[in-house]
């Protein structure tokens, strides 16, 4: 009697989705496209290789997530039965850790050792940090979160902890020594008290099968078949992994998309699912091509954007959806008409019945989204942002803002003890004092210049008194003042913040905002009722709009998902890449990739912004050129717009909206 499964899934399935799935013996890599079904493909496998009397206990599913190889078994288990539950699946880590708890005597380890979580990784290193009294407790020496992030990215991508700093930590080359010597020092605790991190797992698991043979033949005999989820997503350790599993048979099915290898600074190594033909000897390869979610306009852009890589598998998706709109590239004049493009837009997709839940605006980078998240605020359409970090209540966001509120209110209490407590000696009681001081003169701002420096001889109160001379100046714009703080304030930033450069940059996008204002105080009052908010799952509710939301969401946390229509925002050539990824070759292929993940979230629609007038203050250049993945695009593949608001509209922000016009450019 023939099974029902064997039936149904032969109709369910395309032809390079069967072949896939009705592979038995020897490395297979599967190559498979945004969108083509590559979840469906590994569950029917699973079931296919259980139908076909293959012990389910043979057989190691991994993935990146165990709510991912839940979801896959319990799949499997509904098309075929219950036998599909027996099967091994979780994750790199978790199949690691089973691993050395079963041999854990070979690795010289007691069977009682402890995993640390994030938050007791970060206080041993903080213990650590601690024990050696020659480190000086400085403020800008990197905290212990940070220092977990250099110690996980050296362990992910097998680089030494000088390395990691020189490549990816620049700005904490001058506590080299004392990083390193940390480490050192956490490595020992972490001996002496058995305990594993996150990342020893992987490499204690890479240890065991790596020195102990008939342990790594043990293994590799009873696990038989292999099938690992999101290959390109691997680091260079459980690629390894994979390989010592696989030795004695070669029956290891690897999927996933080179196109789509975006966390490299994760420590994800592109190269793994590159040379995976070469490490397994007659490798073979089936690439999914056919989509499933997009039409083929949308495919015909992401095929275009893709020609652009080196190196790559050729593929060239295609779906049965011949129809559908050619996606838009939009030259808007400036940041905030390219905001108010995409309001209007997303206006006009609504009155044409496509709810907010099925509209999304992507960008490369978080603080991209500041300035449409204001007007999104103030026209009412309520939206969630996911990945980036707490904009409105970040520290140096606050800090920079103090300087300018007590220049409206010079008798803001909270924020002059702000400002005060960034001096160099100055705390809580200080600060108190010089505030009661200030406000004993009752003279305003000027009561600050006048305090008698010998009364607070140990204080350096000159800087600041200077800073606000300079912003008492005749015929300042906002955005003047702005530039004074924050000249002023970088030095106190690069002290307080290892993390510096990047917050500088933020910095940076919030003078762009205030170059739009003519007075200091509206901008304080929009940054106080409608400041843009970058925390993952923040979420801005009308009461009458329900569960209906747009979707603001960087390019890495929207991976795996889709929407009706799409806005990739600030498309633009500084932006999208940057100019530091443009210097590297290997930066500049994977922001490519990550500009045909961006595009192939879009199912109907899909629009490519850019704002022609920006300036960029750590270059120095203004940015007017769209994005290079999307210059050399034949016409025919992408229609160009112009978007502008008729005279006039631009000169107030009050004024509302406006109008656009779009011409073909």
């Amino acid at each position: 009697m023939v099974n029902a499964f064997q039936t149904d899934y032969l109709k369910a399935l395309n032809d390079r989705q069967r072949e896939a799935v009705e592979h038995r013996e020897g490395p297979l890599l599967v190559i498979a496209g945004a969108g083509s079904g590559k979840t469906r493909t590994l569950t029917y496998r699973v079931a296919h290789l259980v139908e076909q009397q293959i012990s389910p206990r043979s057989i190691l599913l991994l993935t990146f997530t165990r709510k991912a190889a839940a979801e896959m078994l319990n799949r499997a288990s509904k098309l075929l039965d219950d036998r599909c539950g027996q099967i091994s699946g979780g994750t790199f880590h978790g199949f690691s850790n089973l691993l050395i708890k079963k041999y854990a005597k070979q690795l010289n380890m007691g069977p009682c050792f402890s995993i640390l979580d994030r938050a007791d990784t970060h206080h041993l290193i903080s213990m650590a940090k601690k024990g050696l009294g020659g480190i000086k407790e400085i403020r800008a020496f990197p905290k212990s979160r940070t220092l977990a992030q250099v110690f996980s990215m050296a362990a992910n991508k097998e680089r030494t902890i000088e390395e990691i700093i020189e490549e990816n930590f620049g700005h904490l080359a001058l506590f080299t020594q004392d990083v390193r010597a940390i480490f050192d020092e956490y490595t020992r605790h972490k001996a002496r008290h058995h305990f594993l991190d996150y990342d020893d797992l992987l490499l204690y698991a890479k240890r065991l099968l790596s020195e102990h043979e008939d342990i790594r033949e043990r293994v590799s005999a009873t696990y038989r078949y292999i099938m690992v989820d999101e290959y390109q997503d691997t680091n260079r350790i459980q690629a390894e992994l994979l390989y010592l599993l696989a030795e004695t048979h070669h029956n290891i099915m690897a999927v996933g998309d080179d196109a789509q290898s975006i966390y490299a600074f994760r420590g994800a190594d592109i190269q793994n699912i590159l040379e995976f033909p070469r490490r397994f000897g007659n490798t073979r390869i089936i690439r999914l091509e056919e989509n499933y979610r997009s039409v083929q306009p949308i495919l015909t852009i992401t095929n275009a954007i893709l020609e652009k890589a080196e190196e790559r598998y050729p593929k060239r998706l295609f779906t049965r959806k011949t129809q559908g709109k050619i996606p838009c590239l939009i030259r808007a004049e400036d940041e905030n008409t390219q905001s108010r493009f995409v309001v209007e837009k997303v206006f006009a997709l609504q009155q044409d019945g496509v709810s907010l839940d099925q509209i999304a605006i992507l960008f490369r980078s978080s603080f991209h989204s500041f300035d449409l998240e204001i007007e999104l605020k103030r026209k009412g359409i309520p939206f969630v942002k996911v990945g980036g970090f707490q904009f409105a209540e970040s520290a140096h966001i606050k800090d920079f803002l103090a300087h300018l509120k007590v220049m409206t209110n010079p008798y803001d209490r909270l924020s002059w003890l702000r400002i005060l407590m960034l001096l160099e000696r100055v705390g809580p009681k200080t600060a108190e004092k010089i505030f009661d001081a200030l406000v004993a003169q009752d003279a305003g701002l000027s009561g600050f210049f006048s305090l008698k420096r010998s009364a607070f001889s140990f204080t350096n109160l000159r800087s600041l008194q200077e800073l606000f001379k300079c912003l008492q100046a005749d015929n300042l714009k906002p955005v003047e003042m702005g530039e004074h703080v924050a000249r002023y304030y970088l030095p106190l930033l690069r002290e307080n913040y290892e993390d510096h450069p990047k917050r500088a940059k933020e910095l940076e996008q919030v003078l762009v905002i205030l170059d739009r204002y003519a007075s200091l105080e509206n901008f304080l009052s929009d940054m106080a009722l409608e400041p843009p908010n970058t925390s993952a799952g923040s979420v801005f509710h009308l009461p009458e709009a329900g569960d209906k939301r747009l979707t603001l969401s960087t390019i890495h946390s929207a991976k795996g998902l889709e929407w009706h229509s799409v806005f990739i925002i600030c498309a633009l050539e500084g932006r999208f890449p940057s100019y530091q990824s443009a210097l590297q070759p290997h930066a500049f292929e994977e922001e490519l990739r990550l500009m045909y993940v961006a595009a192939t979230r879009a199912k109907e629609n899909l629009f490519f912004v850019y704002p022609q007038d920006v300036f960029d203050r750590s270059s120095g250049m203004v940015l007017n050129r769209p994005s290079p993945f999307l210059r050399e695009i034949p016409k025919e593949m992408l229609k160009k717009q112009v978007a502008r608001t008729r005279a006039g509209v631009t000169g107030s922000r009050r004024l509302g909206m406006g109008r656009f016009h779009n011409r073909r450019f």
